[in-house]
């Protein structure tokens, strides 16, 4: 695949404005991204999460799902409407200190303040604020493996080296100090749709090495 069909692809898979993607959940339109087969056991383990987390969520029609799994080049953060079974499909960044050879997979996960690494575990989306990355969503971790995430200012916010023109001349994403860094162009389909009060869940189920 040359760079212009990359481009092409990525961006009928990911590029969903705000507005449309606030119709689509609404109006029951045929979903914006790609089938959710293959992220179906991590999904099965995040709303077990969100049962053991029940009393944390008064919005339980949509998560998030970041499949770590997956390499940093693929659509790899997952927006679910648990009630139409439609979901939305991003490029995310992963931690500095989960990858320090830079391979574009994420090795490990890390709560330690410092460790510029991504943490395991169920966050909690909360407000909006502007910070050193512009526009961002505060997370709040409520497991043992991420419950640093605030202390840490691990958030949602957009970041250059998530583009699809960085994808396309390194064949990975950046890395970030542990945020969920999504494409700036991104940011506001996946905050809108997320919203404050619901649940993203973060792991990894089992190593997909793809070239």
């Amino acid at each position: 695949m040359n760079r212009r069909q990359f481009l092409s692809a990525t961006l009928l898979t990911a590029s969903v404005p705000a507005s449309l993607a606030r119709a689509q959940v609404l109006t029951g339109a045929p979903p914006p991204s790609v089938a959710t087969s293959y992220f179906l056991p991590l999904l099965d383990r995040a709303k077990t999460a969100l049962d053991h987390h029940h009393s944390e969520f008064d919005l339980r029609d949509r998560i998030a799902l970041a499949d770590f799994s997956a390499a940093s080049k693929d659509l790899r953060f997952h927006i679910v409407d648990l009630i139409s079974g439609q979901s939305w499909s991003y490029f995310v960044a992963h931690g500095r200190g989960s990858d320090p050879d830079h391979t574009g997979f994420l090795q490990r996960f890390s709560n330690d303040p410092g460790s510029l690494a991504t943490s395991a575990g169920t966050y909690k989306t909360g407000e909006m604020y502007d910070g050193v990355h512009g526009r961002a969503m505060r997370l709040i971790g409520l497991d043992p493996t991420n419950d640093l995430a605030d202390p840490r200012a691990i958030v949602i916010h957009g970041a250059d080296y998530v583009s699809e023109n960085h994808i396309a001349t390194w064949g990975k994403c950046g890395r970030s100090e542990g945020c969920f860094a999504v494409a700036p162009h991104m940011l506001s389909a996946v905050v809108t749709l997320l919203g404050p009060g619901r649940m993203l869940y973060a792991d990894k189920i089992a190593q997909q090495q793809k070239t």
